[in-house]
């Protein structure tokens, strides 16, 4: 039976793009695995996302042949764009997905959806990090996913292992309430997902999964991450500048308090360091090569820095150091002036030496030796704002704390 009153207790949703040969088989096996281990009602849905291949004509097929199987065909490509549609418009308690492919092993779908079932989490993700799990794949895979795994801990300080497994479930109205805050349409889909779900206090559920990689798994490895980075800078800053209503979602679905604004680790800190820093060089280039031609090169070096510090030191306490509200702001954005002029005194001092070695050398010129001495100034930088600016703090009981929201959320607590 698939079907009760009310509408099925599971929609498994298989996203497919031109997947005219692995479709027929994988589906096949789907449905008879659920129709062998699952005594609740299910539906599969097979969601094809602007297939140019004989993909829809196999789907359309599937789904007359065999109960439970439906077919969505959409106009718009993106693994994302399709999940969202089938799961807005699934009538299940619960909607999942998995990969066409089914590198993971089915045997896991069970204690996927359990939780979800009884009510116990939220989300549950399979994970491929995880001690007791199983996975074969070439080392190029594997070193990229601990990569981009170790690169999300650190930038976006999340909790769980995997975001990238094509294994995952969660209840339908978490499902309603998060998706239309996710903005991704391809491949961060995932991690968008459970970055909101993990801010907003909701429990992750995790399974690790016996999986095997695919060779002929046609994903652009390299774009895919490019967009990865794209997509984990995009919500560090919407989260950071308050663009996603955290508070409401929790206050709908959270079951325990909202995760605290953590100051990230130090590998973390480097990393946000090094893109916000990355964007105040471009900036600062933006504005001395404007600027250079009206006042001259020191005092067009003076003003390119000075506005960007400050708009660096207010980046980097809330990006880099995880500290938000208005305490301590004024002292802070003085020391950063203090470590702005110690910078513009190294880059000043080097083109002072450029203009004794050449009393002509051009704007370009200028530039060049500008950037490298910024790029000494940085490592100052940083070791200032962080031993100094935005140090780890001592009450008066000698309790060492950390100014950032986090402490203060322990602190009122």
């Amino acid at each position: 039976m698939t079907e009760v009153h009310g509408g099925p207790a599971i929609d498994i949703v298989v996203p497919v793009h031109n997947e005219e040969d692995a479709l027929a088989g994988s589906v096949t096996s789907l449905v008879a695995y659920l129709e062998e281990a699952f005594q609740i009602p299910w539906v599969v849905t097979i969601a094809d996302n602007a297939s140019t291949d004989g993909t829809r004509a196999i789907g359309e097929s599937l789904a007359a042949q065999l109960e439970g199987v439906r077919y969505l065909r959409l106009e718009t490509k993106g693994r994302g764009f399709a999940l969202r549609q089938a799961w807005m418009e699934s009538t299940a308690k619960v909607v999942a997905y998995l990969d066409v492919d089914l590198s993971t092993d089915l045997a896991a779908l069970p204690p996927l959806i359990a939780p979800l079932l009884s009510g116990h989490s939220d989300m549950s993700i399979g994970t491929r990090l995880g001690r007791t799990a199983r996975v074969v794949r070439g080392p190029k895979r594997e070193i990229i996913s601990r990569t981009y795994n170790v690169m999300l801990k650190g930038t976006l300080g999340v909790r769980f292992s995997d975001a990238q497994c094509g294994f995952k479930a969660l209840r339908a109205d978490v499902a309603r309430t998060l998706l239309p805050h996710v903005e991704d349409n391809a491949w961060f889909f995932d991690t968008e997902l459970l970055v909101l779900a993990e801010r907003a206090g909701l429990r992750i559920h995790e399974i690790p999964v016996d999986w095997t990689d695919d060779p002929t798994s046609t994903v652009d490895i390299a774009q895919t991450a490019m967009d990865d980075m794209r997509g984990i800078v995009r919500v560090a800053k919407s989260l950071a500048l308050g663009r996603i209503p955290l508070a409401a979602i929790y206050a709908e679905l959270g079951r325990r308090p909202l995760l605290p604004v953590r100051p990230p680790s130090f590998f973390g800190q480097v990393l946000r360091f090094g893109a916000v820093g990355v964007a105040s060089t471009i900036a600062y280039a933006v504005l001395y090569l404007m600027l250079q031609p009206l006042m001259g090169a020191q005092p067009a070096n003076f003003s390119a820095l000075l506005i960007t510090a400050v708009l660096n030191t207010a980046a980097n306490r809330r990006f880099t150091f995880g500290i938000s509200g208005p305490a301590h702001y004024g002292v802070q954005q003085f020391q950063g002036l203090i470590v702005f002029g110690l910078a513009w005194g190294l880059t000043s001092s080097s083109l002072v030496v450029l203009h004794a070695l050449n009393t002509d050398p051009g704007a370009t010129a200028e530039l060049v030796t500008l950037t490298a001495a910024n790029v000494v100034a940085t490592v100052m930088r940083f070791a200032l704002l962080k031993a100094w600016v935005f140090r780890r703090r001592t009450t008066a009981g000698g309790r060492v704390r950390a100014d950032t929201a986090s402490a203060r959320a322990m602190d009122a607590a």
